[in-house]
């Protein structure tokens, strides 16, 4: 094992301006937790991006290494919990936020928050998926355990060239269910069509909504990852008795809302949070992502870079120039 690793390093300079840059870093430099990993793969989240930008409300202090999932190969464990060599998978918790996370060749964390690569998905595929494709796949059982069948009608997904919603997008298809994929890059259809949705909307269509308490029914359910009136503008649009999943704030965390729909057409409003699952509950979800869940273009989702490209990627998805998933190759 080496001494020392390369890490993804931002750091406040006295502006509150804040720079990307690579750093070589001492293995005991990380946290003194029981888990040490060599990382294999990561990628890069929206919540990533407010890190390496200075969001206080992800990372309270600086210098900091973002990287909010990782997989990759146990160099040793005092917990006893996993065995040198086994391949592990840990998205959410502290990862990335206050403790150094996985764009970095090497993370220590505690064992409680990793969880085995299950037989069906390698490392790299299991970042293709990460916290994206997890989230995504949370939200499509939630509304599951809600009712929803394909045969309801369309399901509309906002932000669907994101990662959350481009993952929504295939595993909804691959269920069976037809797609309404919300987007404002019309620029992306065939790579939606591609995907699975059967219709592509211009997201401009859900501000026309916005001054009304209660709108036409358009969807049986949805799955939003950009929160504010986006949201809101689903919710007044649902079908009775449907659902949506909203799992983001991309573009607002906040909307002013009416009970109306609720009481008069029977919907439902499912939150959705993947940080702090129950480890069981995380192990299930992998499980299923590399089974029923697994997407037949899963290796075409993503962009492979590297961790020197990092920075450039951030600053796109930070400007709202995120296309799919990206996946780093240490």
């Amino acid at each position: 094992m080496a001494d020392s690793f390369k890490a993804l390093w931002v750091v406040e300079n006295d502006s509150s301006h804040y720079e990307m840059s690579l750093k070589t870093r001492d293995i005991d430099d990380l946290p003194p937790h029981a888990l040490l990993v060599k990382v294999n793969y990561s990628s890069l989240n929206y919540k990533d991006a407010l890190s390496a930008h200075g969001h206080k409300g992800v990372t309270r202090q600086y210098p900091h290494t973002p990287g909010i999932d990782a997989a990759g190969t146990v160099v040793s464990d005092e917990s006893g919990t996993f065995q040198p060599g086994d391949q592990v998978i840990v998205t959410g918790y502290d990862l990335g936020m206050n403790t150094p996370g996985g764009l970095a060749e090497y993370i220590r964390i505690p064992a409680e928050w990793a969880v085995l690569c299950p037989k069906g998905l390698t490392l790299r595929e299991s970042m293709i998926f990460g916290t994206a494709g997890l989230t995504a796949a949370l939200c499509i059982n939630k509304l599951l355990m809600a009712g929803a069948k394909p045969e309801d009608g369309d399901v509309a997904v906002t932000g669907a060239t994101g990662g959350v919603g481009s993952m929504a997008v295939a595993i909804l298809a691959k269920a069976g269910f037809s797609v309404a994929a919300i987007t404002g890059k019309l620029e992306s259809a065939e790579r939606l069509t591609n995907l699975g949705a059967t219709k592509v909307i211009d997201r401009n269509s859900l501000d026309e909504l916005t001054d009304k308490a209660l709108a036409k029914p358009q969807w049986a359910h949805a799955v939003d990852s950009l929160g504010g009136e986006y949201l809101f503008s689903l919710v007044k649009s649902l079908n009775y008795s449907g659902s949506v999943a909203a799992c983001g704030l991309a573009s607002a965390p906040d909307f002013k809302a009416s009970v109306i729909p609720f009481i008069l057409r029977n919907v439902n409003l499912l939150g959705i949070d993947s940080v702090e699952l129950p480890l069981a509950e995380k192990v299930g979800i992998w499980e299923q992502l590399g089974q029923d869940y697994k997407v037949d273009q899963l290796g075409l989702m993503a962009e492979e870079i590297s961790l020197e490209q990092v920075p450039q990627y951030l600053a796109q998805i930070h400007n709202g120039h995120a296309l799919g998933r990206y996946v780093v190759k240490m």
